[in-house]
């Protein structure tokens, strides 16, 4: 059974399609699926499968019709069977140019045609009708009108756009009043004149042809992902579908980690520098002492809190990336802690990770700042409860004590597990994190290993800073015995002597 192929709709908004080519002719075999037509858009150029298979039989419209959606383009049916041309669905918008037949005789269709054999009396004596009036695009020019000149407002206002001397435009409204279509028509057919003073128009320049573009073709490569991006995709998967993430983000004062950073550098080879990620690092690991909610896990319906705060640190690496752990970071001096994150990321990079590298995580951070990122946000690293998300540090404008001046600001989010914790504690989080990485002194006071005044020296070079931290150090070396606060109590001495 022969079977009718209309255009079809390729859009919601698509109301009808040219039709660029014919690929199969009539009387070519063709099967369901192959391509029949081109069909162009306003959006694109796509290719009409066939819906049937068989001879091509008719082809209804020609190539680069304008063809509304649902109307036949083409018959597809057996090479035998007898067809009937179906009519159009819908009828076009706007008639075409018509055609006279042969021999002088006008077309008229079935309808027109009974209408006038039912009033032949009308066609043969029409009803007399007035001279008509030329049209004021057929004038040469029109009179010019004395008095005040009638015409609407929005008649004066396109007049006095378009520079239109009023007084030689003629009125068709009531009364010989000038409308809106009266100052077009003037417009299009140039008899309007212009107005003393007014500029004669422009001609707009020429448009340069554009140049040739010729593509360069480019094939789709497949390529099949390392078991390391797999691992990235299940995981970032799982926790972006199962936990429920919420997101804080605070503004740092990065003046005092700058300054402290550069002058402690000063002391060091240049393979043991420390850099503003050390900082951050050993501030989230004192502040998540703080925050034992943050430092945790949920197992189940139960919350676990992690005695030890290892942070894990993101790790560019070929394919993807790791997270190196650094083992109790709230407890290690800033040159320890420089040092393992440099071990361990030259052993990801180089691809031979120990296990304890990057196992044990209690909270992670990422940090893009070498990037020139301002701040984005992070995926939880299951099981864990948060990530802090790291941007650059950076010189702006910045006003203090209503004063401008330049200072170095820096930008974090924190991604928190819901289920774990709330927004309240997520921002005090991060402001407690501001309390250390705004005054840098806290963290250096905060460490427990104190090996001697040199040490002390290099990383407290104001002596008021190095007494404070030897105040600080008491008062936790005093919780572990007399002995570690007594060593404390000499070093300091000798400091100050």
């Amino acid at each position: 059974m022969a079977e009718t192929i209309t255009m079809p709709k390729l859009g919601f908004d698509m109301a009808e399609g040219t039709l660029i080519r014919w690929v199969k002719n009539e009387g070519e075999n063709v099967n369901k699926g192959d391509v029949l037509a081109e069909i162009e858009t306003d959006k694109a150029t796509v290719e009409v499968e066939s819906s049937a298979s068989g001879v091509v039989r008719k082809l209804l419209v020609e190539a680069g019709s304008v063809v509304p959606i649902g109307d036949p383009i083409a018959i597809v049916g057996s090479a035998d069977e007898k067809i009937e041309e179906p009519k159009k669905v819908t009828e076009p918008k706007v008639e075409q140019k018509t055609e006279e037949p042969k021999g002088g005789e006008q077309k008229v269709e079935p309808k027109k045609a009974e209408e006038q054999k039912a009033e032949p009396k009308a066609e043969e004596k029409p009803a007399p009708q007035p001279a008509p009036t030329p049209a004021p695009v057929a004038q040469a020019a029109a009179p010019v009108q004395e008095g005040p000149i009638k015409a609407s407002p929005l008649a004066k206002k396109i007049a006095r756009d378009q520079k239109v001397d009023l007084s030689k435009v003629q009125g068709t409204g009531p009364g010989g009043r000038i409308v809106r279509k009266d100052i077009e028509t003037a417009l299009a057919s140039g008899i309007a004149g212009r107005q003393p003073g007014a500029a004669a128009p422009t001609k707009a320049p020429a448009v340069m042809p554009l140049p040739s573009f010729v593509p360069v073709p480019h094939e789709d490569e497949v390529i099949q992902p390392t078991k390391l991006r797999q691992a990235i995709a299940r995981r970032m998967s799982e926790s972006k579908t199962s936990v429920p993430h919420f997101y804080v983000t605070h503004e740092y004062k990065m003046d005092g980690v700058m300054q402290m950073r550069k002058q402690v550098n000063e002391y060091l080879p240049d393979n043991e520098k420390i850099s503003v990620n050390d900082f951050i690092v050993k501030a989230t690991a004192l502040t998540l002492r703080q925050f034992p909610n943050l430092n945790a896990s949920l197992n189940g319906t139960n919350v676990v809190h992690y005695g030890h705060v290892n942070v894990g640190v993101a790790v560019t690496v070929e394919g993807g990336l790791l997270t190196v752990v650094v083992q109790d970071a709230d407890q290690k001096p800033l040159r320890q802690i420089s040092g393992e994150i440099k071990t361990m990321a030259g052993r990801a990079r180089e691809g031979k990770v120990k296990p304890t590298d990057i196992d044990g995580s209690t909270f992670s951070t990422s940090n893009l700042g070498m990037y020139d990122v301002e701040e984005f946000s992070a995926i939880i690293n299951p099981p864990e409860a948060g990530i802090l998300a790291i941007g650059s540090a950076r010189e702006v404008p910045v006003v203090e004590s209503g004063e401008l001046k330049v200072g170095w600001r820096m930008k974090a989010t924190i991604s928190i597990d819901h289920r774990v914790s709330d927004g309240a504690e997520g921002a005090q989080f991060m402001q407690a994190l501001a309390g250390f990485l705004e005054n840098p002194v806290r963290m250096l006071a905060c460490e427990v290993p104190v090996r001697g005044k040199r040490d002390l020296l290099l990383l407290k070079p104001n002596l008021s800073e190095a007494i404070y931290s030897f105040l600080r150090y008491s008062s936790v070396a005093l919780s572990n015995g007399f002995w570690p606060a007594l060593r404390a109590l000499i070093q300091a001495s000798r400091l100050v002597m």
